[in-house]
């Protein structure tokens, strides 16, 4: 499947399964071949997207190819891109459990084994910023550091990955992992996975789990 396409199979995944609704969230993955990213245009619905629709930017932030608006994220997706090499996809997500703790401002603690496998560790709050903007695109990648996920106050998720199918993935670690860490809390005290664990799951899943990376 080529990288176009691909990007609206994983917007399709997102409708279907409640980790957006409407047009809301953004996608995109990096073209080593164009030295650019592909990204969703704005404000249109993911069932009726085409390759055509998406946008391809380059490193300096310039359109060099499509006929849509960009989505107002490219800023975000751009400075997550020029200081992650490892990063080839991005999924912004509006999933309702990982966005309420953006709204409380609480991050995300390693409750899950697959959590700590595939984020790395806590999934921080970045602060609080107007959509679009170059304050939270900055603010967006240095909260997310090296870990594959951060948060947007009252705002949403950001996974990244090796490719879209990770990204995606990660979006889908963090929403469910949410969910478990608020329930915990309804059932009683979540306790929280220790650094020592974290750290080894995670270098676990980067050098022994599934396939080798190529």
């Amino acid at each position: 499947m080529s990288l176009r396409k691909r990007i609206l199979a994983v917007g399709r995944s997102l409708l279907n399964s409640g980790l957006v609704v409407g047009t809301w969230g953004n996608i995109s993955a990096w073209d080593s071949r164009r030295e650019g990213f592909w990204i969703t245009p704005s404000g249109m619905n993911y069932l009726n997207l085409k390759p055509k629709d998406l946008v391809l930017i380059n490193r300096q932030g310039k359109v060099i190819k499509g006929i849509r608006k960009p989505s107002s994220e490219s800023r975000m997706h751009l400075a997550i891109y020029s200081g992650r090499s490892d990063v080839l996809g991005i999924v912004h997500t509006h999933s309702v459990y990982a966005t309420a703790h953006a709204v409380a401002r609480i991050a995300i603690p390693g409750v899950t084994e697959d959590f700590a496998q595939m984020i790395g560790g806590t999934v921080e709050v970045a602060p609080y910023y107007i959509a679009g903007t170059k304050d939270l695109a900055e603010a967006a990648a240095l909260a997310l550091g090296a870990k594959s996920a951060v948060l947007l106050a009252n705002h949403g998720v950001v996974g990244v990955g090796h490719d879209l199918d990770e990204a995606l993935k990660v979006c889908q670690v963090v929403e469910k992992s949410a969910q478990i860490h608020v329930l915990a809390h309804v059932l009683g005290t979540p306790v929280c996975l220790g650094t020592q664990d974290l750290e080894k799951m995670r270098r676990g899943f980067l050098h022994n789990y599934g396939q080798q990376r190529s």
